[in-house]
């Protein structure tokens, strides 16, 4: 399990609202491109630095490819990254103000102290 990779994910589909409607529209195609196009490029530097090494568990890919963030939570992904991208993808399909937030505050109400641990 790669908390970094699942968090790297949630952080560069989140930054570009392109890349954001396309994982609202199809989130399994958006997961498998993205793993197989963006992962191992690293961050901050030019496209041919390339790790070679980074791949989502089939856990994490199913989780992600079913914007399942309850599971995402569970398998330590940064909470404000989760929030923020799911705010991006469903907060329009809710009436009410914090419509979204509410729901997202409400499937994760189960939790308790200490959260998963969400270090990387």
């Amino acid at each position: 399990m790669s908390k970094y990779l699942l968090d790297k994910f949630l952080f560069t589909i989140d930054r570009d609202p392109e890349l954001v409607e396309r994982y609202r529209a199809d989130p399994r195609g958006t997961v498998e491109w993205w793993e197989a196009q963006r992962a191992n490029v690293i961050l901050n530097l030019p496209e041919i630095e390339r790790s070679t090494w980074l791949r989502f568990t089939d856990e994490e890919r199913e989780a992600l490819a079913t914007h399942d963030y309850v599971r995402l939570f569970e398998l330590g992904a940064h909470h404000f990254l989760t929030l923020t991208l799911f705010i991006a993808l469903f907060e329009r399909d809710y009436d009410e103000p914090l419509g979204f937030q509410r729901e997202y505050a409400r499937r994760l109400s189960h939790f308790s102290l200490p959260y998963p641990d969400i270090s990387t």
